[in-house]
């Protein structure tokens, strides 16, 4: 039973620390120049991210490949127009951008 709760806790703990953790992650993405093309819920240059967090859904590598495509950037995935390489950003960047795009919602 007490094995249960501390695991129970330790979920509980670790999804809210994953929040936070992405609290940020709009800022981030706003000074990275992501907004530029992106929206949230409407196509601009690129897919909305909630059409992104759509497609990638049931990807079990989901944010490492969103992470790779940010950094190395993407041509004909989503159409003509190519998404530009974003090789300056960090590791825990490419890692907080993707993992936030999974989670907008339309």
């Amino acid at each position: 039973m007490r094995s249960t709760f501390f695991i129970a806790t330790l979920i509980t703990s670790a999804s809210a620390f994953a929040q936070a953790d992405l609290a940020g992650a709009p800022d981030l993405a706003k000074a990275s120049g992501c907004y530029s093309c992106h929206a949230n819920g409407e196509k601009v240059v690129g897919p909305a991210f909630a059409a992104i967090a759509d497609k990638y859904a049931t990807e079990k590598d989901a944010a490492a490949s969103l992470a790779q495509s940010i950094q190395n950037g993407s041509k004909g995935k989503w159409g003509r127009i190519p998404m530009p390489a974003h090789p300056s950003l960090s590791t825990a960047d490419l890692k907080t951008l993707s993992t936030w795009v999974l989670t907008v919602k339309p």
